[in-house]
């Protein structure tokens, strides 16, 4: 029966994806649309509305296929998330927000009594993921709390910090949503799934963009799936993991990484076309 549901989950967030995805080619032809333009690595255009997109299809299957005691705070995290990367992607792409990249460019613009739209989104993923701790009420005293609080907000951000190449994020959201289907909790990410399937060969084509809106959100929806591992030592060392590939994306290049490692390296060039 939990297989059986997590496919109807599933198609129900890649037909929901497939349906977003339709709704931004249509805005991207209209005036507001420029707003979501950008040039991607390659020099070819490409909209941001493929983030909303997905960001909307993860969220409402997710909530679709959670346990009842996790669709509130699935609906929160995606939400928030998806809203908070939405602004960092638009307002972010202002002149004077270019050099707060990265948590280092945050707290450089903190520290002149700026407020950077990078810095906007980590707090609020951050309130977010904090209320998501008391709702899922699995937390039984302040480590658990900080677990859930850290997982959600952190893989919020790690699948961002993939989304520097097409369908780099997509794909890893993919696999990992579809390495989580195990247990009753596994419907939660199954709707993630179909929805990043679905837009993955808009990303591979260079069609779309996720940018914050679309990879946080369904960052978020995952690290929420992790919070519900069993066993606090498995759920401290995903914490671990999560921070500890968020610290060396500030001094190691993910892409050169990628790009020297094989096996790797050719998952990522999997379906993408040729700079």
């Amino acid at each position: 029966m939990t297989r059986r549901r997590s496919v109807r989950v599933a198609l129900g967030g890649a037909a929901a994806a497939r349906l977003g995805l339709a709704a931004a080619g249509a805005l991207d032809a209209r005036p507001v649309g420029a707003r979501w333009r950008r040039t991607n690595y390659a020099g070819r255009p490409v909209t941001l509305l493929g983030g909303p997109a997905l960001a909307l299809a993860a969220t409402a299957s997710a909530v679709a296929g959670a346990p009842a005691g996790t669709r509130a705070a699935a609906a929160l995290v995606g939400t928030v998330s998806g809203l908070v990367g939405g602004y960092d992607d638009l307002a972010g792409a202002r002149p004077e927000q270019a050099r707060d990249k990265g948590l280092a460019g945050h707290l450089r613009a903190l520290r002149t009594g700026r407020v950077s739209a990078g810095a906007v989104k980590v707090a609020g993923i951050g309130a977010a993921a904090a209320a998501a701790a008391l709702l899922t009420r699995r937390d039984r005293g302040l480590a658990d709390a900080v677990l859930t609080t850290g997982l959600v907000a952190g893989t919020a951000n790690l699948v961002n910090l993939l989304d520097l190449r097409p369908g780099r994020a997509a794909k890893a959201a993919a696999l990992a949503a579809a390495a989580m289907l195990g247990s009753p909790s596994g419907a939660l990410v199954a709707g993630p799934l179909g929805a990043s399937l679905a837009v993955l060969p808009a990303d591979l084509g260079e069609r779309v963009m996720l940018g914050d809106c679309g990879a946080n959100a369904v960052g978020a929806l995952l690290g929420l799936r992790l919070a519900a591992v069993p066993g606090r030592p498995a759920r401290a060392g995903a914490l671990a993991a999560v921070v500890g590939l968020t610290l060396a994306s500030e001094r190691v290049s993910f892409t050169r990484v990628i790009e020297a490692t094989p096996g790797l390296r050719e998952l990522d060039r999997l379906g993408r076309l040729r700079a």
